[in-house]
Parts: C-alpha cells; sequence; structure tokens
C-alpha cells in the first residue's frame, strides 16, 4: 500500500493516471487488483475519457447543476461549497476498483483516473494505494 499526495488548484477533474501506473508497475505484479481510495468527504474519483478536454468540462458543469452551490443547505461550514461538494462527492464516489493484467491497470484506450475535486479553494488530497496479486 501506499498513498499519493495530489495538490488540487480547484474544482475539476485533474488527472492521476501516470502517478497510479507508475506505482502499479513499480511493484512488479503480473495481474491482480487495484483499489484506489480517496480520503476526503469532498473530492471524488473517476475514470473518463482523458483524450477530448470538452468531456471534463462538460462533467464539471452537469455536477454543478446537480449539486449547485446554495445558501439553503444547512451544513456550510466552510463556506457555500461544502456542503455542494459533499452531495458531489456521494454522487461520484471515492473508491475505484482496476483489474491489473499484465502488470498494468487493465484502462481501456481512452480511459484515465481522475481526482474530481469538488471545493473552489486548493487542497492537497490523499489517495490511498492498495494492489492485491494472485
Amino acid at each position: 500500500m501506499t498513498e499519493l499526495t495530489i495538490a488540487t488548484p480547484g474544482p475539476g477533474l485533474h488527472e492521476i493516471t501516470r502517478e497510479v501506473v507508475g506505482w502499479v508497475v513499480a511493484q512488479g505484479i503480473g495481474d491482480g487488483l487495484l483499489t484506489v481510495f480517496c480520503r476526503h468527504t469532498s473530492a471524488s474519483l473517476a475514470i473518463q475519457e482523458n483524450a477530448a478536454p470538452a468531456v471534463r468540462r462538460d462533467l464539471q458543469r452537469w455536477i454543478e447543476r446537480i449539486a449547485p452551490e446554495s445558501t439553503a443547505y444547512e451544513h456550510d461550514d466552510e463556506g457555500p461549497d461544502d456542503m455542494p461538494a459533499h452531495l458531489r462527492a456521494v454522487l461520484t464516489g471515492v473508491q475505484l476498483s482496476i483489474p491489473v493484467i499484465g502488470g498494468a491497470p487493465a484502462l481501456g484506450t481512452w480511459q484515465g483516473i481522475y481526482l474530481w475535486e469538488h471545493r473552489r479553494r486548493p487542497h492537497r488530497r490523499t489517495i490511498a494505494l492498495h494492489l492485491l496479486g494472485v
């Protein structure tokens, strides 16, 4: 197991594929199962297209419509983006399970692994990686 620390400049999908794949390859395990876990309640994880940046922009606009900032939320301890960030993390999830085949995550041609920051201000996010081999 290891942990990655990812600095996020603000909201949006931040690709972490290179860091995750690099760690998996360094473990020398041919086949297995990788767990990627975001240790936060206001950020999440996603596997999404890594070729067209418009996909990420469209996803960001969609999540903002689904869980908008509002003064109507009771929980606003850290500002108006606090509760929407929690809702967005619930909707998108904090854990990924990825098969490892031939020593690398079995991602599709256009798939990338993303940390999805839901808060407006920069953060340092911790991602736990765990690999079980066969």
